[in-house]
């Protein structure tokens, strides 16, 4: 009995002495009044978007297999199932509605609470400095995401009217307006030009070190040499500039200028060129083109950047993070072919291959190029080698035999489907062989210099002709054929020198931008805002007996609607939302 009464007052000593025992454990939840006290926890409002970057992953490159440039023999691939009749508003691969949303959501609440923040304990000058750094960023963010989103979603109404998307600007909480009507593509141009308007009062050129006053901007000065360092110094190269958030600029200025938006847009031709032009004069124009820069996913290039020893490849005006440490293997492993372990994901097409031009620079159609139809990888622009595995090519070291074997056509359901494999973007020191793998380091591409010198050329073609040049010093024919050069086109380019009106630089303009920029994501837009055929079938190649023979590998099944791709079925049901025209 005695023991029965100490256990009964033990229990009750604990329940009445630690009543915190029967209270919810504490889970270390932490509440936005966090953010005012702990500037990295702040920043991590602004981190949630650079993490959604559509370019952040090699997966947005991808979409070339949806277009004349390339199939996957990923049978499973939505994209695939959009290419070839699937495509809807409840199946859209491309959507960019949710992610970028997401971010700008993300932005407003970080530019509406950055002020509040103590964003440093060292000095007053130094808070304030990151504070404007952070807002300037921010706002360059907003408008890089409703670019994409009016990419992604922009288009013309049953009425056609040309809408854009929903532009949301303020915090949203509890009693925001969810039902918001779409925008005109316009306003939604006009929105995006205003925020990186606003970003450019608050962020350098680049992110450099200051060794003087006279390096720092004007409205930086006044903090000295020390305190700009701090905060705007080499140590934030991966972050958002102001010579990205002229870039970004120019892309918009490009798009809304295109024949599937100038309509209904007040953006022209020469305001995508001046744009443009604004960012290639920081490099001097022309002679800034890097001669590196079509091959800036190699080995070499790849493994000279060093931001610690402030090396970096000049084609980069904006790019990912280089992996660390050894790297991966990861894309290697879906793009290699079979007998190198690889699963051979992405095919390049026989449409792409036969748009390189000979080596002299002759597309392969005219007759002054010299091709030979039972040798057609010989005399070819160098390009074709470089981005693309052909029967015979010496890739990663081997061979390549694709008439024959794992690799040829359907062999193994990681053969390529068209006769060719992919060699841009991968690195081919990477082995994937089970016995000795090996991994080594990437980074990726937001932005290269060689798609704003493509930029300026095509805008400035169609405002002021071939040899047109504004207020500028060079011209479109001028672009095109320092970028041939580089290439490795034959000198001097007669074909290029042939060129005698708008019409025939268009052309040329755009099989020159289909190629520099193919497998990085341009493809399947390009086609849209040109209005160009959808409809064109992927083809490939047959060998036999040293007779290449053409052969349909996969239709294109897109309807003419489909220039312009469809708003998500699920935010066109929440009520207020128009959808495109044909969805």
């Amino acid at each position: 009995m005695n023991k029965i009464i100490l256990i009964l007052f033990s229990v009750l000593f604990i329940l009445v002495g630690c009543e915190d025992l029967m209270e919810p454990i504490d889970q270390n939840n932490r509440t936005l009044e966090d953010i005012y006290d702990d500037a990295l926890f702040a920043e991590g409002l602004m981190m949630n978007a650079y993490s959604r970057i559509p370019t952040n992953a090699y997966n947005y490159f991808y979409s070339d297999v949806a277009t004349d440039n390339a199939v996957t023999n990923d049978k499973t691939s939505s994209l695939l199932h959009m290419a070839t009749g699937q495509w809807s508003a409840i199946m859209n691969p491309t959507e960019a509605w949710g992610s970028a949303y997401t971010a700008i959501i993300y932005l407003n609440r970080f530019l509406d609470e950055a002020e509040k923040v103590e964003w440093s304990y060292l000095s007053d000058a130094i808070d304030t400095l990151f504070y404007m750094r952070n807002i300037g960023e921010a706002y360059a963010l907003r408008g890089y995401f409703m670019y994409h989103l009016l990419q992604a979603h922009g288009g013309y109404d049953a009425s056609g009217n040309l809408l854009g998307v929903p532009i949301i600007t303020e915090v949203v909480g509890e009693t925001s307006d969810f039902w918001k009507p779409r925008n005109t593509f316009e306003e939604c141009v006009q929105q995006i030009y205003s925020d990186l308007d606003e970003a450019e009062k608050y962020l350098p050129l680049h992110f450099a070190r200051a060794r003087n006053l006279s390096q720092i901007p004007a409205q930086y000065k006044a903090y000295g040499v020390n305190d700009y360092n701090r905060v705007f110094g080499k140590d934030f190269r991966l972050r958002i500039s102001g010579q990205i958030v002229k870039a970004i600029r120019a892309k918009l200025a490009l798009m809304a200028a295109s024949p599937a938006y100038s309509a209904a847009t007040t953006t022209t031709w020469e305001n995508a060129a001046n744009f443009a032009a604004e960012v290639l004069n920081e490099i001097n124009g022309i002679s800034g083109l890097d001669p590196q820069g079509s091959l800036y996913y190699t080995a070499a290039n790849v493994d000279a950047v060093d931001l610690t020893n402030d090396a970096e490849q000049p084609e980069m005006l904006w790019r990912a993070s280089k992996e660390g440490g050894a790297g991966s293997n990861e894309l290697e492993r879906q793009i290699f072919p079979p007998s190198l372990f690889g699963n051979g994901l992405i095919n390049p097409s026989q449409n792409l291959v036969d748009a390189f031009p000979m080596a002299n620079g002759y597309p392969i159609s005219h007759g002054s190029g010299g091709f030979n139809p039972y040798r057609p990888y010989e005399n070819r622009d160098p390009r074709l080698n470089r981005y693309i595995v052909v029967n015979g090519s010496q890739f990663a070291g081997s061979t390549m035999n694709l008439t024959e074997g794992v690799n040829a056509i359907d062999n193994l359901p990681t053969s390529t489907r068209t006769g060719y494999y992919l060699r841009k973007i991968v690195r081919e020191d990477v082995s994937l062989n089970p016995a000795a793998p090996q991994t080594k380091p990437h980074y990726i591409p937001h932005i290269r210099y060689t798609e704003v010198f493509l930029i300026y050329a095509e805008a400035a073609n169609e405002a002021w002709g071939p040899d047109g040049t504004g207020a500028n010093s060079y011209s479109a024919r001028s672009v095109i054929g320092a970028i041939r050069q580089r290439a490795g086109i034959a000198q001097p380019d007669n074909y290029l020198a042939s060129i005698a009106t708008k019409e025939e630089m268009r052309e040329l303009i755009k099989n020159e931008r289909r190629l520099e920029l193919c497998f990085e994501g341009f493809r399947f837009w390009d086609l849209r805002r040109w209005k160009d055929n959808l409809t064109q079938p992927a083809m490939g190649v047959t060998i036999a007996d040293s007779t290449y023979t053409t052969v349909q590998v996969e239709s294109r099944l897109f309807q003419d609607h489909m220039y312009y791709p469809p708003l998500p079925y699920y935010e066109v049901l929440k009520g207020n939302l128009t959808q495109n025209s044909g969805w």
